[in-house]
């Protein structure tokens, strides 16, 4: 499984980068990585939202060059947005449920 670091930067402008996978761990419930990638799913939502061309969105959010790993991009392109969209069906229901107590 390839692992890679996201780079995102934060409103005080300091850039800051967290880990990723290739295909984020898939559940039926919000796992540990989830939590750990809510800001990502969220900038990916947008970008999806947006129209924005997932070429530039993955050299973006995960550093990634599709025109060197055009298909491992695009793998973890899709497979990361599909758990975003998963997040806004399913996931959240675990988020709201752990505020609350």
């Amino acid at each position: 499984m390839h692992r890679g670091k996201s780079h995102q930067q934060h409103r005080s402008g300091a850039r800051t980068s967290k880990a990723f996978v290739d295909q984020p761990p898939q559940s039926s419930s919000l796992t540990d990585y989830d939590r750990a990638h809510i800001a990502l799913y969220v900038r990916l939502l947008d970008a999806a939202e947006e129209a924005a061309e997932w070429t530039e969105v993955v050299q973006v959010l995960f550093g990634l060059d599709p025109n060197r790993e055009r298909e491992r991009a695009h793998r973890v392109y899709d497979s990361h947005l599909a758990r975003a969209r998963w997040m806004t069906e399913h996931g959240y229901r675990d988020l709201l449920r752990a505020g609350m107590h």
